[in-house]
């Protein structure tokens, strides 16, 4: 499966050129070790890959012994792998490396050594306590991989033409226009019930099937659920919670995180290691509201009034539906249709929420409960413009999963907040237009803001 990521490695091969070794981080079932390899089998003349949750006792005490004697260590290595290492053109990945931190503490003197490229993938959750125990070389750079997107989606798909459409449309900002708009609408989704998950998106491909998509989802949350449980001892309890709550609070019309509903009493503060846990291992991706939007959004962040929203859309679509696995494929197919009437607008910011994230973007939003009607109102994102000047800096963007809506809130922001504001952006199923200051964009075009 093509992924994006794939061009930075090429950039990072090319500019590096051995000076630093690349970690690619991510949560569980993403693709890293997929990518890890595609990568070093396409652009090396050789590579060994050594996966450090297989390779027993034995292996890890020869590796360690020779940590001091590289020559002998390569030796070692292209006999054991049976695969013949060339200077300058060759690569080893650590995969799994969080289960063996030592090799990751060894990176240092191997790319001072210079001899071969360093890829390293590791799950965010094992890494992050791992790290405390060893030192992290200075010499290795990070790269994040999150969900397929859905650009990467279609190209599954083998629709590598379709999405040329919508960035042709607002580039020019012009309509895309019927047929490929109402085909994208329905590639989109259909992506929505798949999610981005490889191991999820694979099923759907091979086997159009939404009974095995969902055997692949649930096989992943079951995993999740397995490494939450891994979390140090005070926050197992909170963090299983915290995960199982996240549907519920998305369906709310105020989607703001109830802290009273995970505990009665319960408090930011309390909680707050939690959710940094969740946020650092990539399993949920958490908006902040910015009280007073201006050139720093992160300035004026409320950081006990946030939205969590899960890292796979996909998954919090299983994890809505999980009464009953029987009737479930038969629900998605439904959804994916656009013939199930049921909360969307959970799902759509959900989905927005994970694309802005997978673009590099820090979550916000607006929220106002005044008794003045005038200054009651709740924007779903701010976007910070990519060139920030005295004056009008804000993207605020609404997010509509029906084709009838109101546009109150954004209008009120729009006015309190004037010289703050540009280009508003309502993220919609219709086609682009661009009436009264506000942009109108099908839904499918969030990647490209």
């Amino acid at each position: 499966m093509k992924r994006k990521v794939y061009a930075k490695l090429m950039e990072w091969k090319n500019t590096a050129n051995g000076s630093t070794a690349m970690m690619i981080e991510g949560a569980r079932r993403v693709g890293k070790s997929y990518i890890a390899e595609e990568f070093a089998r396409n652009e090396y003349s050789s590579y060994i890959l050594i996966d450090f949750n297989k390779e027993d006792n034995e292996f890890r005490k020869r590796f360690n012994s020779l940590r001091s004697d590289l020559d002998s260590l390569f030796l070692f290595l292209q006999g054991y792998y049976n695969t013949q290492l060339f200077k300058r053109e060759s690569i080893i990945i650590f995969d799994e490396v969080q289960k063996y931190p030592a090799a990751r503490e060894l990176i240092k003197y191997l790319v001072q050594d210079g001899r071969y490229d360093y890829l390293e993938t590791g799950s965010l959750i094992t890494i992050m306590s791992k790290a405390k125990k060893i030192t992290i070389p200075s010499e290795e750079e990070a790269i994040q991989l999150y969900p397929m997107d859905f650009e990467e989606f279609l190209w599954a798909l083998g629709d590598t033409m379709l999405f040329d459409a919508a960035k042709r449309a607002y580039a020019n900002s012009l309509p895309v226009g019927n047929p490929l708009h109402r085909k994208l609408v329905e590639r989109f989704r259909q992506y929505m019930v798949v999610g981005g998950m490889p191991q999820a998106v694979e099923a759907f491909v091979s086997e159009n099937n939404h009974f095995t998509v969902e055997k692949a989802k649930r096989l992943i949350i079951k995993l999740y659920r397995e490494d939450i449980s891994k979390a140090r001892k005070t926050l197992v309890e909170k963090t299983r919670r915290i995960y199982d709550l996240v549907p519920s609070q998305l369906s709310r019309h105020e989607k703001k995180f109830v802290l009273s509903d995970i505990k009665t009493g319960a408090s930011y503060d309390n909680y707050q290691e939690a959710f940094r846990w969740f946020e650092d291992a990539k399993l949920v991706n958490l908006a902040y509201n910015s009280l007073d939007p201006n050139i720093g959004l992160k300035l004026t962040k409320d950081d006990s009034s946030f939205k969590c929203y899960l890292g796979d859309t996909g998954l919090l679509l299983t994890m809505v539906f999980d009464e009953n696995p029987e009737t479930v494929p038969e629900i998605m197919k439904k959804i994916a249709m656009g013939k199930l009437e049921f909360n969307k607008g959970m799902l759509i910011e959900n989905i927005i929420a994970q694309i802005f994230t997978a673009s590099g973007r820090k979550l916000y939003f607006y929220s106002s409960y005044s008794r003045d009607a005038a200054d009651r109102m709740e924007v779903d994102f701010l976007l910070s413009k990519s060139t920030l000047t005295n004056k009008h800096n804000i993207i605020p963007i609404e997010v509509k999963s029906s084709t009838n809506y109101t546009l109150s809130s954004l209008r009120k922001y729009i006015t309190k907040f004037d010289s703050y504001v540009t280009s508003p952006i309502v993220l919609h199923f219709n086609d682009y237009e661009e009436k009264d200051g506000i942009k109108y964009l099908p839904i499918y075009m969030a990647s490209l803001l």
